[in-house]
């Protein structure tokens, strides 16, 4: 584990994926870095509502969920709130809506430790900010 994956310790990350073998990979990877797996959610609708129930830091949204269904409506769900998010898809930056080319991609299929650095890059929070949280 990267020595900045201490920040990810205890993290509450969303895991929206439709495909169960792929939603199982992204668990563990997150898992083994010490966050806090919300989900799996395969659809948007249970994606939304883990997100009304449930305190979320962070999170990985699969673009395409099947049946013509994207994940776009979580992304800005998620973006209103100031929550940090990646996208992983099969069919890469090219593949996703032009609102949100300011956020990394992570293309389909991926190694273990390319979601890991993604998620350490893109997803921790600062160390002053997971002591602030943590008190509450």
């Amino acid at each position: 584990m990267p020595s900045d994956a201490r920040r990810l310790d205890g993290l509450r990350l969303l895991v929206v994926e439709d495909e169960a073998l792929v939603a199982i990979l992204i668990e563990d990877v997150v898992l083994d870095l010490g966050c806090v797996v919300v989900g799996p959610a395969g659809s948007v609708a249970q994606a939304l509502a883990l997100l009304e129930r449930e305190a979320v830091d962070g999170a990985v949204l699969d673009v395409n969920l099947g049946a013509d269904e994207r994940s776009y409506a979580i992304a800005e769900a998620l973006g209103a709130r100031g929550i940090p998010f990646i996208f992983v898809t099969g069919y890469g930056e090219e593949g996703v809506d032009p609102r949100f080319a300011a956020v990394e991609v992570i293309q389909k299929p991926f190694e273990p430790c390319t979601l890991e650095r993604s998620v350490v890059t893109h997803l921790a929070r600062p160390a002053a900010n997971r002591r602030r949280r943590r008190r509450r």
